[in-house]
């Protein structure tokens, strides 16, 4: 497993976890408002690498669909 899977891992952990402090509703207003920048941020981070991921699949099964066409 490479270092940016452990990352998007523990980062998608991390957002999930905010979300149920989010959704608790036991926050205050000013740590709820910390909360969701920083699961803004980890969100952003997560989106990029799946994008990546998303092009790479999308590019692998485009040169396949090629080779089968040779």
């Amino acid at each position: 497993m490479k270092k940016s899977d452990i990352d998007f891992e523990k980062s998608l952990e991390k957002l999930e976890g905010i979300v149920e402090k989010l959704e608790s509703g036991e926050l205050s207003l000013e740590k709820s408002l910390k909360e969701f920048e920083q699961g803004m941020d980890l969100y952003k981070k997560c989106k990029k690498v799946l994008d990546q991921a998303e092009k790479k699949i999308t590019k692998l099964s485009k040169d396949l669909k090629e080779e089968d066409l040779d």
